[in-house]
């Protein structure tokens, strides 16, 4: 099958850190209920995500993410990609952050049966090659969670 036309990416990913976002926003939705990441910058050398939640999370909380992360990256997972239509993908993925001009066909990414997300960045293709994923910081205001982190080789 021929590659689709999909809209133009204007970035350059660090993949390993761009796929573990992926895993740490699937385990947001999974712990607290809470939409993917409100906005996030994903960088080589450390990140940060911006969550909706109604209250902080308990340092065990934190705790339990980064663990969870972890865990999920030592499953040695596949990451796959698949396109279909977005009424296709409205039954799999949360399409409400794309954007306006977004194709009709949307690439989904896949990271085993863990996570699945619309999305055209670059990720590695084994979660193997992530390393570790360690929180350095995080705050909370106004309903606003914002986690700072990383990932190590």
């Amino acid at each position: 099958m021929e590659e689709p036309i999909l809209n133009a990416h204007n970035k350059a990913e660090y993949e390993p850190a761009h796929t573990a976002e992926h895993l740490l926003n699937a385990t947001m939705v999974k712990m607290f209920g809470c939409p993917r990441s409100r906005n996030a910058h994903v960088e080589k050398k450390k990140s940060k995500c911006d969550y909706i939640l109604e209250a902080e999370p308990t340092p065990e909380q934190v705790a339990e993410i980064e663990s969870k992360v972890n865990e999920v990256i030592s499953q040695n997972l596949d990451v796959t990609i698949e396109f279909m239509t977005r009424d296709q993908a409205s039954d799999i993925v949360d399409l409400s952050k794309l954007p306006e001009d977004a194709s009709d066909t949307l690439r989904i990414v896949r990271i085993g049966d863990y996570d699945a997300c619309a999305c055209i960045g670059a990720h590695v293709k084994n979660t193997s090659e992530i390393g570790s994923f360690r929180i350095i910081s995080h705050s909370y205001e106004n309903g606003i969670w914002r986690l700072r982190w990383k990932v190590v080789k």
